[in-house]
């Protein structure tokens, strides 16, 4: 999932995020969403969600803007980590492809 503000001025940044986290979400058969929330801010999240646990938050972009192959990567890393934790028996297998696709 990745969370931004509605009316935050940050286009081309959401742009670089969405396509990273959709792509990311693609290449492993999951599903992507975008949230808009009200509260302006401009950080933009992208958070892991399992079923009925909370959301892990896996990448922020600090306000800054990243290159899309850069978000990517920072992305898979944490999925990696997170395909460790027995709550997330999931990520556990699809371990294989995200170290293939790093």
């Amino acid at each position: 999932m990745v969370y931004s503000s509605v009316g935050a001025p940050h286009k081309k940044r959401l742009r670089s995020v969405r396509t990273a986290a959709e792509e990311t979400a693609k290449r492993l058969n999951l599903d992507f969403e975008l949230v808009k929330f009200r509260r302006s801010g401009s950080a933009i999240y992208v958070y892991y969600e399992s079923g009925e646990d909370e959301p892990i938050p896996l990448y922020c972009d600090e306000g800054k803007a990243g290159d899309m192959n850069e978000i990517c990567a920072a992305l898979r890393k944490m999925m990696f980590v997170l395909s460790f934790h027995p709550k997330f028996s999931g990520l556990k297998q699809l371990r294989n492809e995200l170290m293939r696709l790093s």
